[in-house]
């Protein structure tokens, strides 16, 4: 996925010329990511996909009988290609094959991570399954325009994500409909427990709650309670870890529920037991991945309004690159080669893998709107918004309290150019997408007018009976 300390194939001098060309290619990428004065331009993403495509043609010309082979042609090429699937996304064109890359990549570190850390709730899988048929549907409307190459690419990419997630949903396959709301709320309560145990300051009040329910779902179960030295607790913990690889294999759901909520009650007492304390000289990792995290967690909320898809590469480097450095096992280890103990361990992978999360949110919540675009989307998205809630608590009592909607409406709709927004004498992409929203608010607006003159017509004859009357 990126550069590794996995060793390398020495390269064939016959591809330094596509080498330089892709570390060109990815210079420009990158400055285009980083140059905030003016908008991805559309043209300038198309011409760079193009180039990629025109070395990788050449790269298969040289590489005819040793297609496996893997240097730093693919890591550079690897870049490439994460950087314009942003870049196609930029610009609004997330329904179109190139911008589905970067986002198989992180479904593909999800599903890893799901199935290493043995516990995930059929909902993440529902999710992710829905996102890989969707992929599957823009390839083929693209297959006949795109690059034979690049669909092989994407193809095989989402050939292992699928052969990955059929394994993690048969071993869910017999869970019943009274064991699979128990099951869920205990994936939620261990993950609820690793979050309390990264906070800065220790919620016990949280965590309580947290071991609360878990010990009401012990009693249902009617299951013996867990206790023990922390050590014994890390070294029971660990053996349940391994128990939990199932080899893809269906699981009886007794066990299954059983076993998630063994873990729950074993972590929660080793959290508060240890408050969070990690291992000697892992402190440095800690606190670069909850930075990371911290900052994906920001972005996610202000995303509609500051972050531009490409600004995600560079967190997925990061990742990618703490993910690499663990050992051939797995396991995280400091500046002395010694492991990480299981609580540090698993301290570190949740703030891993939560990561990884947030950006999978972060690129499937994009909209398929240009960057150029995103201002006028973006106050339409919030005029649509506030309609609703005006709609939702009763309408309003006279047409006259629409007028600041109607004329924000009527402001942005005489932004058009013969029915086009333009931006800079060009039309970027997701026209169809801001028209589609502002009929949207028409719609509303009208039907919040028609219902409040209705609202006039039914009390004006009321008011007339009641001057007549007072007239009398």
């Amino acid at each position: 996925m990126t550069d590794s300390p996995i060793v390398r194939a020495p390269m064939d001098p016959a591809e330094q010329p596509i080498l330089d060309s892709l570390l060109g290619i990815r210079n420009q990428l990158e400055f285009m990511k980083q140059d905030r004065s003016c908008f991805v331009k559309s043209e300038e993403v198309m011409r760079l996909y193009a180039e990629t495509v025109k070395q990788v043609n050449k790269l298969n010309e040289i590489r005819t009988h040793k297609r496996d082979e893997q240097n730093r042609v693919d890591t550079v090429l690897d870049d490439c290609f994460q950087l314009i699937s942003l870049g196609f996304m930029v610009i609004g064109k997330n329904n179109e094959a190139p911008a589905i890359y970067s986002v198989v990549s992180t479904i593909k570190r999800l599903l890893d991570h799901l199935s290493e850390a043995a516990f995930y709730s059929p909902k993440d899988l529902d999710m992710i399954s829905h996102q890989l048929q969707s992929f599957r549907q823009t390839i083929e409307r693209g297959r006949d325009t795109l690059d034979p190459h690049l669909v092989t690419l994407l193809e095989a990419r989402l050939t292992i994500c699928e052969t990955t997630l059929a394994r993690l949903e048969k071993i869910l396959s017999k869970l019943t409909p009274e064991l699979a709301p128990l099951y869920d709320k205990l994936v939620s309560i261990l993950r609820s427990l690793s979050a309390c145990n990264v906070k800065a300051n220790y919620p016990k009040a949280e965590v309580a709650d947290l071991m609360s329910q878990a010990k009401e779902i012990q009693i249902k179960l009617n299951l013996s309670g867990i206790h023990g030295t922390t050590e014994d607790l890390l070294e029971s913990y660990a053996e349940k870890l391994k128990e939990m690889d199932k080899n893809g294999e269906a699981v009886d759901p007794d066990r299954l529920v059983t076993d998630l909520l063994t873990r729950c009650l074993m972590w929660g007492e080793i959290i508060e037991d240890r408050h969070g304390k990690l291992g000697d000289g892992f402190r440095e990792q800690f606190d670069k991945l909850l930075s990371i995290r911290n900052s994906l967690e920001s972005k996610s909320l202000l995303q509609a309004w500051s972050m531009r898809e490409t600004d995600v590469y560079s967190y997925q480097r990061q990742l990618d690159r703490i993910d690499e450095s663990r050992d051939p096992e797995g396991y995280f280890t400091n500046a002395l080669g010694t492991r990480a103990d299981l609580q540090t361990q698993r301290t570190l992978l949740y703030l891993l893998r939560k990561s990884y999360a947030l950006i999978y949110f972060l690129l499937t919540s994009s909209e398929p709107v240009s960057e150029a675009l995103l201002p006028i989307y973006n106050q339409l998205k919030t005029l649509k918004k506030c309609l609703r809630e005006v709609q939702k608590s009763g309408g309003v009592s006279s047409p006259r309290e629409l007028y600041p909607y109607k004329m924000k409406l009527n402001s942005v709709d005489k932004m058009r150019v013969d029915g086009k927004f333009m931006v800079n004498n060009s039309i970027p992409d997701g026209q169809a997408a801001v028209m589609a929203l502002m009929e949207d608010c028409y719609e509303l607006t009208n039907k919040l007018q028609e219902e409040a003159e209705d609202l006039d017509q039914k009390d004006t004859p009321d008011e007339a009976t009641s001057n007549i009357t007072a007239a009398a």
